[in-house]
Formats: structure tokens, C-alpha cells, sequence
């Protein structure tokens, strides 16, 4: 594709990323075949290639409107159109680079901008967004609909233990799991991210991890001067407060990496998928690029680490019919695909077909908030799917999936780590 950027961004970091992606597309269309709102809305405008189209415009000088902001929102940034590509265009860094530009060139009006600020500021804060899920759990009648159906039910045991869904789907309450510390006796160590929502959503995730690394010999702990991966921002077209939160985790990881931790264990494949890209985002930052790299190197998902391990001694328990929803940013973020599917089927459980597994749910961190109708559509869509065999559970490796299917669906839905404890 041929290039003409304006003078405000052609001799940028920015502007040379842009031109280089661009220069890489050659106007195929495949990745519309596997676009979820493509899928949805049938718009040319509504898919990869349309919206390269807009933000090549953009940055070339020409006028840009609410109509282009509205189309480059409607992007679930799945990167679907990444795996499809035969070009290989990296469209998710195009798209986090257009967001950035267009909020500078068509700005949002004031009640949109602050509903944004408010998302990064509650979802990044574990503490905040705890104390609003208790509290909108005790008054969840008086919510919205759209906001009441995203907050799980109070919980019956306090948040001490986990629970785990029998073939029935009856919820059991099961004892806490091993925190980090009590691997101490462990000659193996990774470090953990605990994440921004997931403690108050699923608190049992980190905790079975804990338990089943433990098993294997490896300790699992957390840096608590740790937080929010970035994500959050980066989408939501805040770079330098992203690159604030990649500095901010490096360096409360990066003694524990020095001392002999082997790996940054990613329980959340969003996180994963963000953390893995830290040496992308700080790579002309002279104090953290090094580092960045290094963190990002050593980043894998928990699905990755249990690969390369011996996991015979997990074989018990009774097998389950799963349904499996690889999250957008394992399959096509991280390109981790059919790692989990082996290691279930391994350990006894049948995985039974489900058709689109490479759509994305409709969770896409923010999206299904300030998306709703599209998010809501492309979840009715993913759990026909996922439900369709009559499944025991469904079982997904990112919290934000997790959540918006248990919500609306008839079957369990838990992370697939449960599923070893």
C-alpha cells in the first residue's frame, strides 16, 4: 500500500510504525472473512481492511470525524485479522496507534472522555473495584440491566475458598488452596500477576495455580508492588499511563527476576498477551528497553509452563465433557493454540467440538461496556456455540471471557486450571 503521511507524524516513532504496517497490506480482504463485526454489521468500515483504510486517511491528513473514531471503537482488537493475514500486517498495533491519533484530531465530548477515565481508574485498582463489585452486588436491583448482568453473585464462603461445578453444575464449596509462601520448600520460582479484576471475580484462579505448580515443585508468588498489566490503558488510547504501568511492574519484578525467578506466570491471557509485548512499547525507552525485553522473554502463559512439565500425577478425579473458548488474546495475541486442549485431554477430560473457536465471546476488556449491543450479540453467538453439545462446563483462560459468558449462559464457566486442582 502506498503512503503519503502528513507532516505531523511522518517523522515519528508513531508515523514509521504506521507507514511500515501499512505498507505491508495489500488490500486482500481475507481478514473480513474472520472479523466478528464484519461478521455482524456486514460494513466495509466495520472490518480490518476498512478501518486500515480510514486511519491511512487519517494519517495522510485527511478530515477525520466522530464517524471514524465510531468505527476504530467498534474494534474488538481480537487480532483475528492477524492470524488470517497473509501479508502479516500487526493490525493491533495499527489500531492502538489510530485510537491515539484520533482522540488528539476528532476529540470526545466530555461525558464520553470521563466514562473512559473512570474505567481505567476502577478496573486498574483491585482494592477500588472490589469494594464497588461488593457494593453493587448488595444493590445490584437498583443497576441498569446491562451493568447488573455483568457483576457475578455474592459469594457464600466470604472468598476464602473456591468453588468448582460437578457434572450437574451444582456449585461445592471446596477449602482454600496453598498460598505462595507455603511453597517455600521449593527449589523452583516464578512470580504471578494477580491482576486488576480477577482477584474479586475469581480469587480461586491464582490460588489452584499456586496449588498445582506447588505440586510440580515451583512456588508461585506475587510482587505486591505489581498492578494493572497496562492493558486497560493502552486500548483505551492512554499510551504513556500504559508505559507508566509496564515501568511500575518491571520494577517490582525485576529483583525477584535477578534472585533466580525463572518465568512471569500470565493466569489471564489478556495480561499475558500485553506483558509479552512490554518490550514493543518500551523499546526507544533508554532505561527500561533492556529490561522490557527481558520481562517480556521471560512472560509465559500458565498453559506454556504446564506444557513443559510432567502432569501424570494430576490424572484423578472424575473426567468432564468441556467445551473449551480459547480466548482472543491466547490464540491470536499470544499464538498459543491447542496447548490447553492437549493438556485436558491428557489428564482424562473430552473436549467436545465447538464451531467458531476462533471468534472472539464480545469481552474484549472494556468493550462489552461501552459496546453493549455488539458485545451482547457476539456472546448470544459464542454460547450457541459453546453449549451446543450439552457440555458439563465450559472452561476459558481469561477472566474477562469467564465473566461475560457466566453471566448469560447455562453452563458453568470456569478458568480451565480448576479443572487440575
Amino acid at each position: 500500500m502506498q503512503t503519503n503521511l502528513a507532516d505531523f507524524i511522518r517523522n515519528t516513532a508513531q508515523g514509521r510504525e504506521a507507514e511500515a504496517i501499512l505498507r505491508n497490506c495489500v488490500h486482500c480482504g481475507f481478514c473480513n472473512a474472520t472479523c466478528p463485526t464484519y461478521q455482524l454489521l456486514g460494513d466495509e468500515l466495520d472490518g480490518p481492511r476498512g478501518r486500515i483504510y480510514l486511519m491511512k486517511q487519517m494519517l495522510e491528513g485527511q478530515p477525520v470525524t466522530a464517524v471514524t473514531r465510531e468505527h476504530l471503537d467498534r474494534c474488538l482488537t481480537c487480532r483475528n485479522c492477524e492470524t488470517t493475514c497473509p501479508s502479516g500486517v500487526q493490525y493491533g498495533r495499527l489500531i492502538d496507534i489510530g485510537r491515539e491519533v484520533v482522540e488528539k484530531l476528532s476529540p470526545r465530548p466530555l461525558a464520553e472522555r470521563l466514562l473512559r477515565m473512570g474505567l481505567r481508574r476502577t478496573l486498574a485498582s483491585p482494592r477500588l473495584f472490589g469494594s464497588l463489585l461488593k457494593l453493587g452486588q448488595g444493590v445490584s436491583w437498583a443497576l441498569p440491566a446491562t451493568l447488573r448482568e455483568h457483576l457475578p453473585p455474592l459469594s457464600k464462603g466470604g472468598g476464602e475458598g473456591f468453588v468448582d461445578a460437578d457434572r450437574s453444575g451444582t456449585v461445592t464449596e471446596i477449602p482454600p488452596a496453598p498460598l505462595w509462601e507455603r511453597g517455600a520448600k521449593s527449589t523452583r520460582r516464578m512470580l504471578v500477576l494477580e491482576g486488576c479484576v480477577q482477584p474479586a471475580l475469581a480469587p480461586e484462579t491464582n490460588l489452584v495455580a499456586a496449588r498445582v505448580l506447588a505440586s510440580l515443585g515451583i512456588q508461585l508468588f506475587a510482587a505486591p508492588e505489581a498492578g494493572c498489566c497496562g492493558a486497560l490503558d493502552q486500548h483505551l488510547a492512554a499510551p504513556e499511563a500504559a508505559k507508566a504501568a509496564m515501568r511500575r511492574n518491571i520494577d517490582a519484578w525485576w529483583l525477584h527476576l535477578e534472585a533466580g525467578a525463572e518465568a512471569i506466570v500470565m493466569t489471564a491471557s489478556g495480561c499475558g498477551s500485553t506483558v509479552k509485548e512490554y518490550g514493543h512499547h518500551l523499546r526507544d525507552d533508554p532505561a527500561y528497553a533492556e529490561k522490557a525485553a527481558r520481562v517480556s522473554e521471560l512472560t509465559l502463559d500458565l498453559a506454556e509452563v504446564l506444557a513443559r512439565e510432567d502432569l501424570s500425577h494430576l490424572r484423578r478425579g472424575a473426567p468432564r465433557r468441556v467445551a473449551f473458548h480459547p480466548p482472543c488474546s491466547l490464540q491470536h495475541g499470544q499464538k498459543v493454540r491447542g496447548v490447553i486442549e492437549a493438556i485436558l485431554s491428557s489428564l482424562g477430560h473430552e473436549l467436545v467440538p465447538v464451531a467458531e473457536s476462533h471468534l472472539c465471546c464480545g469481552a474484549a476488556g472494556t468493550y462489552s461496556l461501552l459496546q453493549p449491543e455488539l458485545s451482547g450479540q457476539l456472546r448470544e453467538r459464542k454460547l450457541s456455540h459453546l453449549q451446543a453439545a450439552r457440555p458439563d462446563l465450559i472452561a476459558t483462560a481469561n477472566i474477562g471471557c469467564q465473566s461475560l459468558l457466566a453471566a448469560a449462559g447455562d453452563v458453568p464457566v470456569v478458568h480451565w486450571i480448576t479443572l487440575l486442582n
